[in-house]
């Protein structure tokens, strides 16, 4: 099953899709899972595809050897020939080429970040845009500035990917800075429980980390999954 490590040195991508109906969103998921169980490219770890929860979509993370390993696979007539038929299925469309730098887990839980379907983590992926200047210094945030989650009920896990490259609808390039947080919680009502509580009732780091991360960010994409299915090579 996929690990989310720094130590591991895997080129990780993750396709991010919107869509407008139900309808799209479950032919999104039978879409990518076919592609998933036929994967067999060269330099390919792992896939994971997330059925999106609050809003209508799907995530697809997937790990590579290296970058030009995935390079080969945006390369191939395959990948060009599937790129029509998500933009007709989808309304927002990211491909993020990202690498591992910070992973942190409820040591009650164990120690290393994983994501399997035979889990009821309920995940919650944030993408953070930034001035390329600052992706340092949010990347720092994101990570040990949030330590202070160890302490939050439901809380499981939470991983920071800083961002290498960026596509956007129809997997142009996009300028400009970007980190992820994946996070994982014990259900939806603990996510929504912190994520809605008050300023006034947040505990001191919390606001402090929020402070800064207002200063940094100039725009935030999140949603909410569960994980649909996952396979990684030699399965």
């Amino acid at each position: 099953m996929p690990i989310l490590s720094p130590d591991n040195g895997y080129w990780t991508v993750i396709n991010v899709f919107r869509a407008d109906s139900e309808e799209n969103q479950n032919q999104l998921l039978s879409e990518m899972r076919q592609i998933v169980d036929a994967a067999a490219y060269d330099g390919w770890i792992s896939s994971t595809v997330h059925s999106g929860q609050d809003k209508i979509g799907t995530a697809n993370f997937i790990q590579w050897r290296k970058r030009d390993d995935l390079e080969q696979r945006y390369a191939s007539d395959e990948f060009k020939h599937q790129i029509p038929l998500f933009a007709e299925l989808t309304t927002w469309i990211r491909l993020l080429q990202t690498e591992v730098v910070y992973a942190q887990k409820l040591p009650a839980l164990g120690t290393q970040v994983e994501i399997t379907p035979n889990s009821d983590d309920y995940t919650v992926i944030e993408i953070l845009s930034v001035e390329p200047e600052h992706l340092d210094e949010l990347v720092e945030v994101l990570g040990k500035g949030r330590e202070y989650l160890l302490d939050v009920p439901g809380y499981r896990s939470h991983s920071v990917l800083k961002g290498k490259a960026l596509r956007g609808k129809l997997a142009e390039p996009v300028d400009g800075g970007f980190a992820v947080s994946y996070s994982q919680w014990d259900s939806k009502e603990a996510y929504d429980a912190f994520r809605t509580l008050p300023e006034k009732q947040q505990p001191v780091e919390r606001r402090r980390t929020q402070s800064v991360l207002d200063s940094l960010v100039t725009d935030v994409e999140w949603n909410t999954y569960r994980v649909h299915h996952t396979r990684s090579a030699g399965a």
